[in-house]
């Protein structure tokens, strides 16, 4: 049971890692992580003895402060213990799903760095990558390996660089996105702020989430840290197993992607309920959730789906359903606290209630049908925010420290945000950001492709799926298979496309640009 102990005394941790210490004085004998996969349950005591027994071999290994780790590991505990050392080091951490095929591996172990990649035994991916940019490969960590927690904190000021996320952007190349411990510790502090709280001390939260996902990994793992609670991991996500896991672990927080929600609504009724008995609140994010899949999984459980909206830049979390009790399908909510929210145009201009601002030609928007609403650009301030991207810290926040998103949309009555639309063409497969000109330009590799076009096209179970446009050179001859094949040999699953067409050409706006919304139409 969650007893405090000298809570006056307390200081609020400016090191992530201090977040395992705090929980293990805290209560060093609560369940931290339970993985189901291998059975493996861990204390905060063990867990804060392990993860000092993992920065002191990172040290041995060579990794000195401000070097970067790479973690490439599943949904585990030695996952948490990996990323937990590295930051306990000093060291930055760069998630990367072991998912990743080589060219993604590629690139990123190119523009960061690492000193040292964590990869399973078997991962040969991992040590042939890592080959080439001189990163030496270590085994996971010894979960049983227990050493003495340093002195609280790492020194600085909290604007050290904890975190490495990359998000592919609009050019196809992955820009690291660079998450200070200031950042992830005020995102959480903000999110445990919220009423009700994402997580408590008493919680059991299931996460089949990516731990290499901001999602995941922030909201997940590190919000279950702040409050001391028990993460209960699964390494991926099936209706059936999940069921089972929820009666058998007594979860009392679900947090998922949309289309998670959507998967379980595939169970018989009676059974839903009566596994979501015990389930005190329900997340989503990652993806917007269908007001359909909203008002099912309500009418079946008994239970409101809190929604909230995000970026990597943001640590993630920027808004909530929860104060308004997640019962407003169709609105990402309001701000958390500490965040601020505005409105601008292309040019970052706030719109301050003025009409709606001419947004230009952003990828084609047709916002006419929201003409009694002041649309714009999405833009956020606050302690949360990231520090520009790798490695020079490009293209963070401005001077007065707004950072513009890509994402359109406007406040209702209420003063929620409501997204309408995005400026970039980024597809969402599963909470899963895919950005359309890595795609193009993994399709214009393959012999006998002139030109290629990605979109995103509905999909009932994943929310989209990817759908691919091609154009063959003169004489070529490719299937739908050649295509397919080529794609999942150079990019992750969730990226290849599902939907594949050839056609004489790509439609084209006035201005040259290919007609997206032509294309995500045709058939």
């Amino acid at each position: 049971m969650y007893s405090p102990t000298n809570r006056r005394e307390e200081r609020a941790p400016a090191h992530v890692a201090d977040l395992v210490t705090r929980a293990a004085a805290r209560v060093p004998k609560h369940p931290a992580i339970v993985d189901v996969t291998s059975g493996i349950t861990m204390t905060w005591a063990e867990l804060d003895g392990a993860v000092s027994a993992e920065a002191a071999r990172l040290r041995d290994a060579g990794v000195a402060a401000g070097d970067r780790v790479l973690v490439r590991l599943g949904n585990e505990a030695g996952f948490c213990v990996a990323l937990l050392g590295a930051l306990r080091a000093g060291a930055v951490t760069v998630p990367f799903g072991p998912i990743g095929v080589a060219r993604e591996l590629e690139i990123v172990l190119a523009d960061c760095r690492p000193a040292v990649v964590v990869a399973a035994e078997g991962d040969d991916t991992a040590r042939t990558c890592a080959a080439a940019t001189g990163a030496t490969v270590i085994a996971p960590p010894d979960l049983g390996a227990r050493a003495e927690a340093p002195a609280a904190g790492a020194g600085g000021d909290g604007e050290e660089i904890a975190l490495l996320v990359y998000t592919s952007g609009t050019t196809g190349s992955p820009r690291g996105v660079r998450l200070s411990h200031r950042a992830l510790l005020a995102n959480r502090e903000q999110t445990a702020a919220l009423r009700p709280s994402p997580v408590i001390p008493v919680d059991r939260v299931l996460l089949s989430l990516p731990l290499f996902h901001i999602f995941g990994l922030a909201a997940g793992l590190l919000q279950v840290c702040w409050a001391g609670a028990t993460l209960v991991l699964v390494e991926r996500f099936d209706p059936d197993h999940v069921a089972d896991v929820l009666v058998e672990q007594r979860v009392s927080v679900l947090a998922g992607v949309p289309s998670m929600f959507r998967a379980l609504l595939d169970l018989p009724p009676d059974e839903l309920r009566a596994v979501s008995a015990g389930i005190r609140l329900c997340t989503s994010g990652g993806a917007p959730l269908p007001a359909e899949w909203f008002a099912d999984f309500r009418s079946a459980t008994g239970l409101t789906i809190v929604e909230g909206y995000g970026l990597t830049e943001g640590g993630p979390v920027l808004t909530t359903t929860a104060a308004d009790g997640g019962g407003k399908p169709g609105s990402v909510g309001s701000p958390l606290p500490g965040v601020e929210l505005r409105l601008v145009d292309k040019d970052g201009v706030p719109l301050d209630g003025e009409p709606e601002p001419d947004l230009g030609d952003l990828d084609d928007l047709d916002l006419d049908h929201f003409d009694t609403h002041d649309t714009g650009l999405v833009a956020v301030r606050g302690p949360n925010l990231f520090s520009g991207y790798w490695p020079d810290g490009a293209g963070g926040p401005d001077e007065e420290g707004w950072f513009r998103t890509a994402d359109v949309g406007f406040f209702d009555a209420e003063g929620d945000l409501v997204l309408v639309d995005r400026s970039s063409d980024v597809v969402v497969v599963n909470g899963f950001n895919v950005y359309p000109r890595e795609v193009e330009q993994v399709l214009e590799e393959l012999s006998g492709v002139a030109e290629g076009a990605v979109v995103g096209v509905p999909h009932d179970v994943t929310g989209e799926e990817v759908k691919a446009v091609v154009v063959l050179a003169q004489g070529a001859e490719l299937t739908e298979e050649d295509v397919r094949a080529h794609c999942a040999e150079r990019l992750a699953r969730f990226k290849v496309p599902t939907v594949i067409e050839f056609v004489d050409a790509l439609p084209r706006t006035p201005t040259g640009k290919v007609a997206r919304r032509q294309l995500a139409g045709q058939s």
